[in-house]
């Protein structure tokens, strides 16, 4: 009797396990079950191009219909697993029936960080997640309007920049001095703070908001520090959190996440974790991890299908990002946590620069803006262990070609 698999989400990593139990001939039953109305579509659009009017919903999606017809993959749209048994191996939904697995993939990401301040719930606030949040937004999307954005991350800047093109008023606020406080150097926080002012962005740092007031509709935010800003839209990027309830409430280890070993197992037989939702060992940094990105996602639900498909190859990827904001693409490679120093390539003038981050000498991360072949010798460079001295990195008289040499 054939085996079956159970897949629970709707993203990157539920999408990309679908694809992969059948490439790598697994031959039983799979079934999709996900809360949202959509099949497993793209997120990063959804604070670029979806929100700007520039990508019809159906270019969202991650593959056609047909290819789930195709592959004769079961899809329960609409449908929350809401009960897991571990022991019995039964999953119960949301519409009362019940699904029992051979295996499960648990590819249930996370949720956006809730504003902690009076007022959250206003209508004009509004988070950045899934097709139904931008949806929901887009009427106040509107040329003219001030958009309150809090937090300064990477969703917050990328909304920053589509609202500048598309004639909004945005002000960002963020508690932390600097932006991209957890991800990024000063120097490089500086450049793009400066980029950001330069468009027109009212770009505060150091500031918080600590209530929200309605005046006749709009959301009349009010900061720490002391100022008042009357908004037709506030948009809330202040972090994730992993949605890890139906593991913790089946008994399954959680910290920060779902743990998972290297082969994206967890503690319970048979079930599996993988994407924003767990939290796996990395050999590279010698720390567990619990990553937020579209290449983590795919890659450890290509690991956990190999696994199933009972081709087992650990995980030990080298972490990847990446933000577009105006003509500028930043792509980060590694975890740049602790560094001790950080070397310059390039002009941050003329917008096309590389920040190495090493510490003792070796290199943990690369920011990279506009200059794609440091960003690929770098990936390399962190995963062999191997990287030209701080002196070569920083020379940049010395071609990337040579560098690679």
């Amino acid at each position: 009797m054939s085996e079956n698999v159970v897949i629970v989400g709707g993203g990157h990593a539920a999408g990309q396990a679908v694809a992969s139990l059948r490439q790598g001939g697994f031959d039983g039953g799979i079934t999709l079950v996900t809360a949202e109305q959509s099949l497993p579509y793209q997120r990063p659009p959804l604070s670029k191009a979806y929100l700007a009017g520039e990508l019809p919903r159906e270019r969202l999606l991650i593959r056609p219909s047909a290819f789930y017809e195709g592959a004769g993959i079961d899809v329960r749209l609409g449908i929350e697993a809401t009960g897991l048994d571990t022991g019995r191996r039964s999953l119960t939904l949301s519409d009362g029936g019940q699904l029992t697995y051979d295996h499960l993939i648990l590819a249930t990401g996370g949720r956006p960080r809730p504003l902690p301040c009076p007022g959250a719930d206003h209508p004009a606030v509004h988070y950045l997640r899934t097709i139904a949040d931008i949806d929901a937004m887009r009427p106040r999307f509107v040329a003219g309007a001030c958009i309150v954005i809090v937090g300064a991350g990477y969703i917050g800047l990328e909304v920053a920049a589509v609202a500048i093109k598309h004639g909004l008023r945005p002000v960002v606020l963020e508690m932390a001095p600097m932006v991209l406080a957890r991800v990024a150097s000063p120097e490089v926080a500086g450049f793009f703070e400066n980029v950001h002012r330069g468009a027109g962005v009212d770009l505060r740092t150091g500031v918080a908001v600590s209530a929200i007031e309605d005046r006749d509709g709009k959301a009349v935010v009010l900061s720490t520090a002391g100022g008042r800003i009357e908004a037709d839209l506030v948009v809330a990027g202040v972090g994730l959190l992993p949605n890890v309830e139906l593991a913790q409430a089946a008994g399954i280890d959680c910290d920060n996440g779902i743990i998972v070993d290297a082969f994206c197992r967890t503690s319970a037989p048979g079930v599996y974790a993988v994407g924003d939702c767990s939290n796996h060992p990395s050999r590279l940094y010698g720390r567990r991890l619990r990553l937020e990105s579209v290449h983590n996602a795919v890659e450890q639900a290509k690991t956990a299908a190999a696994d199933i498909c009972g081709n087992p190859l650990a995980y030990d990827q080298v972490p990847w990002f990446w933000s577009d904001q105006y003509e500028l693409k930043l792509q980060t490679a590694g975890l740049s946590q602790g560094y001790d120093q950080v070397v310059i390539r390039g002009d941050m003038a003329k917008r096309s620069f590389a920040a190495f981050y090493l510490k003792d000498g070796r290199l943990l991360a690369v920011d990279a803006v506009n200059r794609p072949g440091e960003f690929t010798l770098a990936k390399r460079w962190i995963r062999d262990g191997k990287a030209p001295s701080p002196q070569q990195l920083g020379d940049d008289s010395i071609e990337a070609k040579a560098l690679a040499a």
